[in-house]
């Protein structure tokens, strides 16, 4: 076996490593809500969000073909592939540092952040236009629309069921959370299992294996899937504490909203835009945007700083460890 091929294989590995790191670290995203109003039991819950999480990985390739072909040009041979290791070692160690504190941080932006860690490390191609425009902008947006959306829908329901009574509501919206959580799950596959595709074509690519205008190949989907569904099941419970009640104590219909409106921003900006998107950040602000329907004060606005400061620290802390990464690795192609 080559030194080549041996990269292939180890990048792979390490792309699907990310993957499962990135299923338990934001299976809060899809089931939190549900747990905590009680919609769902913890296990029946997971067990839920790992299938969906393997059906939303199929749905679409959009977010891969910007992940693997729109953020950086690694160059062609063993030293691309070390880049993308690192890129990938950068955003595993994000990941498992904000899973110790129980912070919602962003597996996405991990990832993004480590390929353009390592690519300033080697001094490779970095496509700065789209990044802006795949990451940064749909990064500013996609919180401020779930936080608005959420509250839209959570003062909508407020109106619908002004005269309903309360325990049958919250009955009702229990049932409702089944199938809202079930979406939200699917576009959590839908959105993180494409970008570990994503690295892995972008592997491949690098590796002379696949030609850049190739499609995805399948059995590239199927291990995506498979790993971060197995993530999922694995569980987050560090994190699911911190969506589920830390930043508010939610009810049915409150979960509810929060789950519609995240969803709906997931997938929108998968099929429609191809943005990879942080499902963490879109659920977080469409939590905090039903709560602030209720009032300012009933959201722990501490609980959200931390969060927010999390958020923005994603990306350079995950470009820095990934750079040292590439410092670390590349004497093995020289």
């Amino acid at each position: 076996m080559d030194l080549s091929l041996a990269l292939v294989i180890g990048v792979v590995v390490v792309a699907l490593i990310f993957d499962y790191t990135n299923g338990f670290h934001d299976a809060a995203n899809a089931i939190a809500t549900s747990v905590s109003t009680r919609a769902l039991t913890p296990r029946a819950a997971l067990f839920m969000a790992a299938a969906m999480n393997f059906l939303g990985a199929h749905l679409g390739t959009q977010v891969a073909s910007t992940v693997g072909k729109g953020i950086i040009d690694a160059p062609q041979g063993s030293h691309g592939l070390v880049i993308v290791c690192a890129g990938l070692i950068g955003a595993i160690t994000w990941n498992m540092v904000t899973w110790y504190f129980g912070l919602p941080s962003s597996s996405s932006h991990a990832l993004i952040g480590g390929l353009i860690g390592s690519a300033l490390a080697s001094a490779s191609v970095i496509h700065w236009d789209g990044v802006v425009e795949k990451v940064v902008i749909p990064m500013i947006l996609s919180p401020l629309v779930g936080f608005t959306l959420a509250g839209a829908i959570m003062i909508g329901i407020l109106w619908a069921f002004r005269r309903a009574h309360p325990g049958k509501a919250n009955r009702g919206f229990r049932h409702a959370q089944t199938l809202s959580a079930a979406a939200m799950a699917l576009g959590h596959g839908l959105q993180d299992a494409q970008k570990t595709m994503g690295v892995i074509f972008l592997a491949l690519v690098v590796g002379g294996h696949v030609e850049e205008t190739d499609p995805i190949p399948q059995w590239v989907i199927l291990a995506a899937a498979t790993a971060i569904s197995l993530g999922t099941y694995a569980g987050g419970w560090r994190i699911m504490r911190t969506l589920g009640r830390r930043i508010i104590a939610l009810d049915p219909p409150q979960g509810f909203a929060a789950e519609a409106a995240a969803s709906t921003v997931l997938y929108g900006a998968a099929i429609g835009f191809g943005a990879p998107i942080s499902t963490t950040h879109t659920i977080t602000s469409a939590i905090m945007g039903v709560g602030a329907t209720k009032r300012l004060s009933a959201v722990r606005w501490g609980v959200a700083g931390n969060i927010v400061t999390a958020w923005i620290l994603t990306i350079p802390a995950a470009a820095l460890v990934a750079a040292l990464s590439y410092y670390a690795l590349h004497w093995m192609v020289e």
